[in-house]
């Protein structure tokens, strides 16, 4: 039998298919080699805080840059943080309703030039996220406060927020109003048993012992919420009652000494006058009688 030729022609049904499948994974290599630098946001998370809302994620960009879009549930798409090799963005001024449910998403996408067409990006999704239920509650502050004998009043001081309406910067009494709630705690300076108190407007009237001294500190809470429905609470501050005793006896001491002083006066008024009056009268007496 006479050996195979090895330059028999391979039949065209076989070679075309062939031929085509190759051409197929050389544009499939072509496509994920523009593609293959490319990475996926991952570990989205929003950070909060009284409505100062910033997106962040990961990895550090490499040969790529991040756009960020945001959308209303049923609004469309506004571009954020344009090509930016940052891993945050900061959307607060995008959340105008503060009810509402927004979506982001990050594109992870080459950089162009303006000459150039768009490449393929690719993007990732951050969980929903509706301000008026998701954001943190910043740390209260205490404005001011007194303890006057059995009585002790505290005042809070409301943070003001980046969300405006009408231009004006709200504070979060104004945006969460009744849902708002302050909790005051509050113990003996030598004790360490707390009590507790809430009240849904910004001061505190509660009921002490006299004489004794106060520390307490507060935290905000908005019961309504399923979630994140504490603030942190802030910072211990305690009464002084050496010092109001101090200041009540300093008073006391000073009404005394100014009666005294006007006491001083009327008297040494008084007794200038009886003087001059007692000497008239011896000059009076004292003068030589006239005789017609």
């Amino acid at each position: 039998m006479a050996p195979p030729n090895p330059c028999l022609r391979v039949p065209a049904a076989v070679f075309v298919p062939t031929v085509l499948l190759g051409f197929l994974l050389l544009v499939q290599v072509s496509l994920a080699s523009d593609t293959s630098d490319l990475i996926s946001a991952y570990n989205i998370t929003w950070k909060s805080i009284d409505f100062k809302t910033i997106l962040e994620w990961e990895p550090k960009p490499v040969n790529y840059v991040y756009t960020v879009e945001i959308s209303a549930r049923w609004g469309d798409w506004k571009k954020k943080c344009f090509h930016t090799k940052k891993t945050e963005c900061d959307l607060t001024d995008e959340m105008t309703n503060l009810r509402e449910r927004y979506i982001a998403r990050i594109l992870s996408e080459k950089p162009i030039k303006s000459d150039e067409d768009p490449e393929e990006s690719q993007h990732a999704n951050a969980p929903y996220f509706t301000p008026y239920l998701d954001t943190n509650l910043g740390q209260p502050r205490i404005q001011n406060f007194q303890q006057n004998g059995t009585k002790l009043k505290v005042t809070v001081q409301d943070s003001i927020t980046p969300f405006r309406i009408n231009g004006n910067f709200q504070t979060l009494r104004q945006i969460f109003q009744q849902d708002l709630t302050y909790i005051l705690y509050y113990w003996k300076a030598s004790s360490t048993g707390k009590k507790s108190v809430r009240t849904d407007t910004n001061e505190f009237l509660v009921d002490v012992d006299k004489g004794e001294n106060y520390c307490f500190n507060i935290q905000a809470f908005i019961p309504s919420r399923r979630a994140k429905q504490k603030s942190p609470e802030s910072e211990i501050r305690c009464t002084s009652q050496e010092k109001a005793v101090f200041k009540e006896l300093f008073f006391i001491v000073g009404a005394v000494l100014f009666v005294i002083i006007i006491l001083v006066i009327i008297l040494s008024v008084t007794l200038h006058k009886c003087s001059k009056a007692r000497a008239k009268r011896d000059r009076k007496e004292n003068a030589p009688l006239n005789f017609a």
